[in-house]
């Protein structure tokens, strides 16, 4: 009787470690750079709360643009608030996309987490916008840090934007990323159409598109008579005969994926350089 009892206790305390280390769900951290009442992060929040468990660290207001500042010459000020009834911990932070990470990591988690997921922004991040954009700055800063990392863009600029159709795919793109894991450094830049989800081909692999800003600015009079400006621009795209980039995937329909990394050196360059005679 006491072996059939040993035999249990060890069957049940195998099941328990089994539990534990197999079964345990991801810890993943949450951020973006439209603010944390964004309806795109709330999505967010709730798409990764069906995966893991979830800790938000986003700014107290928009960020948009942005791009990878930090704060260096004022204080940061990070505080614990509830905006829903979801079970994620949440934190409303003063500073921008990366700060957020920065403090999530060090301050709040102490540990990394298996993923950082930034968005969903409002508007896309595709092509030259990823160097602009506060919501791939938080993604690749969570890469310098050595995390597993995803930037979400829905193709869509309003606040009131139809999120569901596009869910399932940043479900799955997650669940993948922790399955298959990701080369350290190495961050996923996705933007997803504005269609319907039974209208979406599917998720296309692509390279950034070679487009830019012909921007321009906007001379104006506040009411004092002082001039001020006012950014715009026309976006212009001289990849628009290929077939693989991240462009021509969602005028086509496709969610589209673009490994991206922080190191910005130039290898092709780099013997060219070499002869020069300095």
């Amino acid at each position: 009787m006491t072996d059939d009892c040993n035999l249990i206790t060890i069957i049940i305390a195998s099941i328990c470690i089994f539990i534990i280390v197999f079964m345990k769900r991801p810890l993943i951290l949450v951020t973006n750079d439209d603010g944390i009442s964004a309806p795109g992060l709330r999505n967010l929040i709730s798409v990764m709360n069906e995966i893991g468990e979830v800790v938000v660290v986003a700014p107290d207001s928009p960020q948009s643009g942005m791009g990878h500042a930090i704060t260096i010459n004022n204080t940061l000020r990070c505080t614990k608030i509830k905006l829903d009834n979801g079970p994620q911990t949440e934190y409303s932070c003063s500073g921008t996309p990366a700060d957020c990470v920065k403090l999530g990591v060090h301050e709040i988690l102490k540990i990394k987490p298996d993923l950082c997921v930034s968005g969903i922004n409002h508007g896309s991040n595709s092509s030259i916008n990823v160097i602009y954009s506060g919501t791939m700055s938080a993604a690749i800063e969570a890469g310098i840090e050595g995390i597993p990392a995803i930037g979400f863009s829905f193709l869509d600029y309003s606040w009131d934007a139809d999120f569901s159709q596009i869910r399932p795919f940043i479900k799955k793109i997650a669940l993948s990323a922790i399955k298959n894991g990701m080369s350290k450094g190495v961050v996923l830049n996705v933007n997803l159409p504005n269609l319907n989800f039974e209208n979406i081909k599917g998720i296309k692999i692509c390279r950034q598109a070679h487009a830019y800003w012909i921007e321009e600015f906007d001379k104006r009079n506040d009411p004092t008579g002082k001039e001020y400006y006012w950014l715009t621009g026309k976006f212009v795209n001289k990849d628009v005969k290929s077939k693989n980039t991240d462009e021509w995937a969602l005028k086509n329909g496709y969610v589209s994926i673009v490994p991206v990394h922080f190191d910005m050196t130039a290898h092709n360059y780099i013997n060219e350089l070499e002869k020069w005679k300095f």
